[in-house]
């Protein structure tokens, strides 16, 4: 009797079986393999979501990101199964996916009602990852940052970072009379302050809306490298990033960037908490991806204030996903 079972003998009489389509299988990242955080020493990155929006202060969903991320880059695993490689009609680059080894090591734990623990959580896995591999998270809201970047420095070995914030909002509030010390309007502050940032390593790009009286001096005075919306518009977004990159890997041992959703224009990119008109446009985002991902200095990245259920045509998250493919597709997979 034959040991091979009749699934088997399906699979090898059909080599198409294994395309997987875009909407089928379990919802991993680009459908890459489940695994532990500890068991990716031999891939070269490894995503986390953090379904966490205990921290906003507009509109909740974050922590449907994840999820919603992970579904929608279905689409791009399925176009390299299916067409055997890639050619980037916008980069004219070719791509090979097989060249870029991912895990997925689902959600790291998160708890509703205690923000400290969830930071301990985040920090915890970010760290045990990024020993190992390039850390991507999926999140959640955007004070999700504060605790992956620590854990990213812990955990890689790393001195000092430098930071890469693609953001409507600076998020760089050291104190909030409603929200207390701890929001998604926070992040960026906190970083500043820990052992492993200041504010001359950190870039901002895509800066709009209103800020607190005197901002503009604030930065002056603390040195941070600054690019607002307006700012992009006349110098061009490959100028810009280029230049907010080498700002924050300048004395510092890597770069971890972090992609606001909100960077974006709502008209193209509803799905979120705290929208401002007036954003980068879809191809400037996936323009920002392809300069980041070219730079050595960056190892580790998230996406993150992706909330989907504002966006009924799903349009949000597979843009949020398209940003992360072009980044490692620029990193690890292009020939």
């Amino acid at each position: 009797m034959s040991d091979r079972t009749p699934a088997a003998a399906f699979h090898e009489r059909y080599d198409d079986a294994d395309v997987g389509l875009a909407y089928s299988g379990i919802k991993t990242f680009l459908k890459a393999a489940q695994r532990d955080v500890d068991d990716v020493d031999d891939v070269d990155a490894a995503v986390l979501g953090a379904p966490y929006d205990g921290a906003v202060t507009n509109r909740p969903g974050a922590r449907y990101g994840p999820e919603a991320l992970r579904s929608a880059s279905g689409w791009w695993a399925y176009l390299s199964g299916y067409k055997g490689g890639l050619t980037n009609m916008q980069t004219r680059e070719q791509v090979d996916y097989d060249r870029l080894t991912l895990a997925d090591c689902g959600d790291v734990p998160v708890f509703p009602m205690d923000e400290t623990k969830t930071a301990e959580s985040i920090t915890a896995h970010v760290a045990t990852v990024a020993e190992r591999a390039f850390p991507v998270m999926l999140g959640g809201d955007h004070y999700c940052t504060y605790p992956a970047v620590r854990g990213f420095a812990e955990g890689a070995g790393h001195d000092s970072v430098g930071l890469v914030q693609i953001d409507a909002h600076t998020d760089t509030s050291s104190s909030s009379a409603l929200f207390g010390e701890h929001f998604h309007g926070s992040p960026t502050h906190h970083i500043a302050d820990s052992p492993y940032s200041d504010y001359e390593h950190v870039s901002q790009v895509g800066i709009r809306g209103y800020e607190a009286p005197d901002f503009f001096e604030f930065a002056d005075d603390v040195g941070l490298d600054l690019h607002t919306a307006r700012d992009v518009a006349e110098r061009g977004i490959e100028t810009v990033v280029a230049d907010a990159v080498e700002s924050a890997a300048e004395g510092t041992d890597a770069v971890y960037v972090t992609f606001d959703i909100d960077a974006v224009d709502p008209s193209m990119a509803p799905g979120t908490g705290t929208p401002e008109a007036g954003g980068l446009s879809a191809d400037e985002a996936l323009r920002t991806m392809e300069v980041l991902g070219a730079h050595d200095a960056v190892g580790a990245a998230d996406l993150m204030e992706v909330a989907p259920t504002f966006d009924p045509s799903e349009g949000t998250q597979r843009l949020g996903a398209y940003l992360l493919v072009t980044l490692l597709e620029r990193k690890f997979a292009q020939t």
